[in-house]
């Protein structure tokens, strides 16, 4: 039986427990090129979202203090509570079924923390201290003139770039307005965002100087999802176990042997894969929660197969049923409940943008207060909070009771103007004969109305006495 003492530990300790620290070997291929232009597409897109307008609204927003969200230019507010809750249940859905499917593929390909950490400061880091080889004889060098001028001009680089993404990812929590005028009024007038993002900043430089690949391994919960999302049929980046080992296992080349007669294996236990592994383990071993499906292992054991006359693919995308039983990719049943879940939540939540309104109100009695006798009126006293969710001004907006005779009379101004994106709340009258009440508690339904035109309605009870002399 196959030792599996690996998975007792994490790649990235030691027997003793302690950190071990990765030193990859710079990857090259066709696939790590393909990264590279997907990395870059994102690493723009990443930037540019912030700073994107769509009708008035921050392309992307998650502004989690004032409860303000925007997605796609879509904004959220916190009486759309519900629709935000529906888009990220969707989205968890999406995830699952992308990773029942195709493994983890969006963790080497499309996160931003692989993106930063494989193609922004891993890149920096092959530039200043050198290859593998050249960075572990560099982290084991005594702290002499070259060592301390590599390791300030990498560590400054780095602290410069993490302060450029924690401004990036302030203008995704605060708004990139707010974030110019920020860098306008200075860190003394704007010192709770300038402490956010000095924060922010720390928190990136500490993960990308030190923390590293124990994001993915240890803070981040998807890799031990895998373990319940994946089946035989998964595509992921595996080893052919069935053409690597054969009958007598791996074995060093020897370019004088029939290998194909001989019944080793194609593996020729290089450890090429391995020295190139961003978390450090051996995808020879199987599906591990460490690998992040970046591909690297696939263009290193294509190369040596290809230096050594053998086919490549020893490494490469395919399900276990695929490399054990020849079996083709197949939509499964469990795919298949998947992508019907989460076409019922799209079809909820594209039901629920349809009857969300522009304009909502709320309109509540103030706590404490009685109704009051006016001759034979009675009167209510209500508080009112009008939200405008367009980047458009409404201006004449009035109240006016739907289905029951009566009047509204507003504190102060008789209409109101709700400027783009805005709120207006104050305080109203409602005066009803008392003749026209069920009794005690009558439902009013009240209209919110644009001129002629009717734009929201709010429900509200209205109290009165319960008998009448």
């Amino acid at each position: 039986m196959k030792n599996e003492a690996f998975r007792d530990t994490i790649g990235t300790l030691d027997e003793t427990g302690k950190r071990k620290f990765v030193f990859p070997k710079k990857p090259s291929g066709k696939f790590y090129r393909y990264r590279k232009w997907v990395s870059y597409v994102l690493l723009a897109i990443l930037v540019a979202n912030p700073f994107v307008k769509i009708n008035g609204n921050q392309f992307m927003l998650f502004d989690v203090l004032e409860r303000r969200f925007n997605i796609f230019g879509f904004p959220f507010w916190p009486q759309d509570f519900y629709l935000f809750v529906v888009v990220l249940i969707a989205m968890v859905v999406f995830v699952v079924l992308f990773t029942a499917a195709f493994g983890r593929i969006f963790c080497g390909w499309i996160c931003p923390q692989t993106i930063f950490m494989e193609m922004v400061f891993r890149r920096i880091e092959y530039w200043i201290d050198g290859d593998r080889g050249a960075q572990m004889r560099l982290d084991k060098q005594p702290w002499d003139a070259e060592k301390i001028r590599k390791r300030l001009l990498k560590w400054s680089i780095f602290f410069l770039i993490s302060f450029g993404i924690a401004n990036i990812f302030l203008a995704y929590v605060i708004g990139s307005d707010a974030l110019a005028l920020m860098m306008q009024q200075g860190p003394v007038k704007q010192s709770g965002n300038f402490v956010a993002l000095l924060i922010f900043t720390g928190v990136f430089y500490f993960i990308y100087v030190w923390f590293r690949e124990q994001v993915c391994i240890i803070a981040c919960p998807y890799g031990r999802l895998q373990g319940v999302l994946l089946d035989n049929q998964s595509i992921n980046v595996a080893y052919d176990f069935v053409r690597g080992e054969k009958e007598l296992g791996r074995a060093k080349f020897n370019k004088k042997e029939d290998r194909a007669a001989s019944g080793k294996g194609d593996c020729i236990d290089c450890k090429q894969c391995v020295n190139v592994c961003p978390t450090g383990i051996d995808i020879r071993n199987g599906i591990q929660l460490e690998c992040v499906n970046c591909t690297a292992c696939i263009d290193e054991c294509d190369a040596i197969m290809d230096s050594v006359g053998l086919p490549k693919g020893l490494i490469r995308y395919a399900s276990e049923d695929e490399i054990k039983k020849k079996a083709p990719f197949r939509f499964t049943t469990r795919m298949k409940g998947y992508t019907a879940v989460l076409g019922i939540i799209v079809g909820i939540l594209i039901g629920l943008l349809f009857l969300r309104n522009d304009v909502e109100a709320d309109i509540l009695r103030l706590p404490g207060q009685l109704y009051q006798h006016k001759g034979d009126k009675i009167s209510n006293v209500y508080t009112f909070k009008i939200v405008n969710k367009t980047v458009h001004d409404i201006n004449n907006v009035r109240f006016a009771l739907i289905g029951q005779k009566g009047k509204i009379i507003p504190v102060g101004q008789q209409t109101i103007k709700l400027k783009k994106q805005g709120m207006a709340q104050g305080t109203l009258f409602v005066e009803i004969h008392q003749y026209l009440l069920d009794g005690e508690k009558t439902k009013l339904r009240i209209g919110i109305y644009q001129n002629q035109t009717l734009i929201e309605t709010a429900t509200t009870n209205f109290l009165g006495p319960r008998h009448f002399d």
